[in-house]
Order: C-alpha cells, then structure tokens, then sequence
C-alpha cells in the first residue's frame, strides 16, 4: 500500500487527507481493523518511535499511552504488585502478570488515567491475549504493534463494535535521514535526531556534589528522557520504578513544566493511599467514571488531609526527573524535591547552571547535564 485515503484531516472541514510514502516506496503499515485518522496516525507513528527506542536501550516490553501528539504516561514491562492491580482496575481473572507487555500497558494507562481516556496505544513487541484483554476493557481509539497473536487480534476487533483501529508497522523499518514537512505553504527540511538521550557514562561524571546513581535511577531517567524526546516541548517528565508518574507537556515555561510534571506525579502516587484504594463503588460504574470519582476525591472532596497527603508523600524518595531543556531557575529544583525528586537529567547550558546546581546539593540532589537537547515540535 502506497498511500491510505483518510477520511478528513485534523478536523472534518479538512476533507482532502491521505497519508503517503514522498519516494514512492510502500507504506510501512499494514491496517488490520478499523480506519484510523489523521490524528490517530500522528500519535500512532510518534508513540511507536517511544516504544521502539526504549525496548531497544532498556531491553523490556514497553508501552505508551498518547493523546493528542505526547504521552500521557509510558512504562516498561515490570510485574504488578496487588496495589497496583488495583489502582489499574486490573480483573482478577486475568493473570496480567504472566504477560509483561500487559503489564507496561496497564501501567503507562496508570500515569494519568484522566488524560488516557480515548488514548492511542502503541506496544513494542506483539500483541498477546492477555495484553489484549486489558485493553478490550479500557476506552482507546486504537493500537499500533509489530504483530498481534491471531487470538489478541481477534479480542481488539470486537472492540468499538468492530470498528477499533488497529495497525500492524514493519519493526525493521527506518525512515530516511532528512524529514520534511509543510507549514502554512513553506517547506521546512531537517535531519531526523539520532543522537542518543544520554550516554552512559554521563552518569560518572555528575555536577552535584552527590554522585551515586542507583541502576533503577538510570533506568528510570533513560525513561524519561526518551519519552520527552516524543512529547511536545517545552516538556518535563517524573518517572519511578520504570513507570511514568506525570508528564508535563507544551508549556512555555520550564517551570510550569515542573509544576504539572509534579502535580500529576503526586495525584498518581495518592492513589496509592488505603483512603482511595478503599473506596467501594456501585457496580454500574464504568472505569471512566470511577476514574473521574478519585479524581474528584483527590482534588475537590478533601478525603485525604493535608496533613496525612504530606506524610504519604514524604514516603516516596528516588524520583527521578528529566528536562528537554535547561533550567533558567533554581525554583524548578524547589518544586521537584517537593515531589521525592532525587534524580535529575537535564542538557545543561544555562547561565544560571551554578544556581541550578546550588539548588540540588541544598536538597541532596543529583544531577547529571546530558547536553542533549530534546525539543520536539
């Protein structure tokens, strides 16, 4: 297939839209069900570039959960523990934990919920049964894959009464060096970025005066930092036990990059807290609906105290954070230790690199300045 006729671009006004290889070569793609958009193409080709390149530098099953061009959460394929079956409305016949590519879904999915409602998935390695039973039941526009297993296939096309997208893409392909696209009429030509996010042994020679990287530390920082590379900037992302926490994305401060990031680290980790994990709901409710009850009760119904949300919070230490860009300020630094922050990966390059640093020693903070920038547009 050569070029794919959409239905309308990014709105129904915008009726001429296709999707076509500019050298004439095949598309890479294959659609198995359903007729994905210009959008869900958009979130497709940009969250399977996420999953890709993490599967390829941390060696594990990955998922990502998009909408609207960034992740709202992204995660590696580690075992659920009880809490977490709960806090991602796991069914407890399904024996998510015998799947890991299942387990990277539910937990990207878990980052923030609220924003996943309606998501595009991508998955890095093939489809299986159990990770497409988890899906069947959560709202997703589609999925894009390297395969599906013939029984995962058939569970997702009977989603969305039979009309759920889902896409298979070629794992060994690679776009050309050069990009293009056209902007208000104008031709815009770069070449695509390759470099990595970090190199490894950045992570010997820190800025702050503390120097220890824990292995989940690294991990989870690689984390981060790839999935900015496909969020839009400016962007800032929390991250911890190889699970995006918040995603703070197209801001244009850096510190309101900071701010979300957090707020959204912390909604996630209150979720945990027995108060939410407790509450019962009536059977008829659907998982949107529950999902908006605890947001409600996190933010609006004071069902936890300010008091006991400090000390619940206080628990979690060795957050980890990553920056597309610099630090213009030391208050960034500020609002992350609010938020367990421990570890830092940042390009470095500002004038006030000394005052960054300052900041993190004061908190007993390390930091590692990758001089990679990661803006994505």
């Amino acid at each position: 297939m050569r070029e794919y006729k959409l239905k309308y671009g990014c709105n129904p006004d915008q009726a001429q839209a296709r999707i076509f290889m500019r050298n004439g070569k095949e598309l890479p793609i294959e659609i198995l069900n359903g007729r994905p958009g210009y959008i869900n193409f958009l979130d497709a080709l940009n969250s399977w570039q996420l999953v890709k390149e993490l599967r390829k530098n941390l060696k594990l099953p990955a998922a990502a959960s998009f909408k609207h061009v960034s992740p709202a959460g992204a995660a590696l394929g580690l075992p659920l523990n009880d809490n977490e079956k709960k806090l991602f409305f796991v069914d407890e016949k399904l024996d998510i934990n015998s799947s890991p590519l299942a387990c990277a879904y539910a937990r990207a999915r878990g980052t923030d919920r609220l924003s996943s409602f309606g998501d595009w998935i991508a998955l890095s390695d093939t489809c299986d049964e159990v990770t497409a039973n988890y899906i069947k039941r959560e709202v997703s526009d589609g999925v894009i894959a390297p395969d599906y297993t013939p029984e995962a296939l058939e569970i997702l096309k009977s989603k969305r009464k039979g009309n759920y997208a889902v896409v298979k893409i070629d794992a060994d392909y690679e776009p050309e060096l050069i990009e293009t696209r056209d902007v208000f009429g104008i031709s815009f030509e770069q070449s695509r970025s390759t470099a990595p996010v970090i190199e490894p042994e950045k992570f010997n020679t820190p800025v702050t005066l503390k120097k220890d990287f824990p292995d989940e530390a690294k991990r989870d920082l690689v984390l981060a930092l790839i999935t900015l590379k496909y969020t839009q900037s400016n962007s800032v992302c929390v991250a911890y036990n190889g699970q995006t926490l918040g995603v703070g994305a197209g801001q244009q401060s850096r510190l309101h990059c900071v701010k979300l990031a957090c707020d959204k680290a912390d909604l996630r980790i209150l979720r945990e807290h027995p108060k939410i994990l407790n509450l019962e709901f009536d059977s008829s409710l659907g998982r949107p609906e529950r999902d908006n009850a605890i947001n409600l009760c996190l933010t609006e119904r004071d069902i936890i105290s300010p008091d006991e949300r400090k000390e619940f919070l206080a628990n979690y230490k060795g957050v980890s954070l990553g920056s597309d860009a610099f630090f213009p300020f030391p208050d960034n630094i500020e609002r992350a230790a609010k938020s367990g922050v421990t570890y830092i990966a940042q390009p470095g390059g500002s004038i006030r690199d000394d005052l960054v640093i300052k900041a993190c020693d004061e908190k007993n903070i390390a930091m590692v300045m990758t001089g990679h920038r990661l803006f994505h547009h």
